[in-house]
């Protein structure tokens, strides 16, 4: 429910699940600024609730044969709403009512919707786009480890929602298995940052375990004079594509990549093991961009040691890609023409 009043502020709304492992004083919860929370609530930012967007559907209703449960011996009791606001004329004043509204059914659907995100984390150390660029690629590849607690019978994929920013052209992840590319879960060759819907897809997906997911990114920063970086500001980027499936899957929530610490001490070729995220990017910031330099760059990502992370909060695992896994990929469609 998007307050009338601000369409033109309201970014995006996420409701996130806490871990079953959290506890708060139910007399005394928290209540404000997530910023201030940080601690309170880093077990409760991992997995989605609902989510909209910027130009999304106010309603997003679920198939028939599943729902998104609520109380009973669901072991989720706590949830945190995350919202994010756009102003960049820094008007003052404005208060925003926002808010979401569940419709509980009155009998139990046969089984329970999960949500399932791919893509890279949100910083630098996985978005970094220069400027004056007509097309950067970002790649990322989720293992078929992530999958392995698919259970045998698959499951069922029914929507996707594509995020990206001001940037963003293009977002798509294929689906791998055996190492050949079947199809795209689904394909935003047009991404459009106005328009973020939730895509019912028109035949839903079988997923199974060992099947693997490659996940791109395309931007352009020609309007751009400085570097972007990946972030949650409107003018940073994010690469990030959920998909809502059936049954639900414990522990099983998302799967990010982003280029390795040691691929960033390469690039600055520095040896030390120490690590120091902002002598990174006062570096990067410092960067004369050039067409040179930014072909440069995408060769650095093309080819980049890459860090893996996946699963749930109290079940994290990592894993190193030394480079991007080869498959053989889907064919490449010519466009055919009629004469009239």
């Amino acid at each position: 429910m998007i307050d009338l009043n601000n369409v033109d502020l309201v970014h995006h709304l996420v409701l996130y699940e806490c871990d079953q492992t959290v506890k708060f004083d139910d007399n005394n919860l928290p209540d404000g600024v997530c910023d201030d929370y940080y601690r309170e609530f880093s077990h409760c930012l991992s997995n989605t609730a609902t989510v909209w967007a910027v130009g999304g559907e106010e309603i997003v209703e679920f198939p028939t044969e599943a729902g998104y449960p609520v109380g009973g011996d669901f072991g989720i009791k706590y949830y945190v709403i995350e919202m994010h606001y756009n102003n960049p004329k820094l008007i003052p004043n404005r208060r925003d009512n926002t808010g979401i509204r569940f419709y509980i059914g009155k009998e139990l659907r046969q089984y329970d919707l999960g949500y399932l995100a791919f893509g890279t984390s949100s910083n630098a150390l996985a978005l970094t786009i220069p400027p004056k660029v007509d097309q950067f690629t970002v790649d990322s590849f989720c293992p078929s480890e992530f999958s392995k607690n698919f259970p045998e019978s698959g499951i069922t994929v029914v929507s996707a929602l594509l995020h990206a920013h001001l940037q963003g052209r293009s977002l798509g992840t294929k689906l791998i298995r055996n190492n050949t590319a079947v199809e795209y879960l689904f394909n935003a060759e047009r991404y459009d940052f106005n328009y973020q819907f939730d895509n019912r897809l028109s035949e839903p997906i079988k997923l199974y375990p060992g099947d693997e997911f490659a996940t791109r990114c395309v931007y352009n920063t020609m309007n751009k004079n400085e570097v972007t970086l990946g972030g949650q500001r409107t003018t940073d980027e994010m690469c990030s594509q959920i998909f809502t499936y059936y049954p639900r899957v414990k522990d099983l929530y998302g799967c990010f990549s982003m280029n390795h610490p040691d691929a960033w001490q390469a690039i600055r070729n520095r040896v030390s093991n120490n690590f120091n995220n902002t002598e990174m990017l006062d570096w990067i910031k410092n960067i004369e961009w050039t067409p040179t330099v930014a072909a440069q760059w995408q060769e650095f990502y093309n080819d980049a040691l890459r860090m893996v992370i996946y699963s749930a909060v109290n079940n994290t695992k990592s894993e190193i890609l030394a480079a991007l896994p080869k498959y053989k990929d889907l064919p490449i469609k010519s466009c055919q023409t009629k004469s009239i």
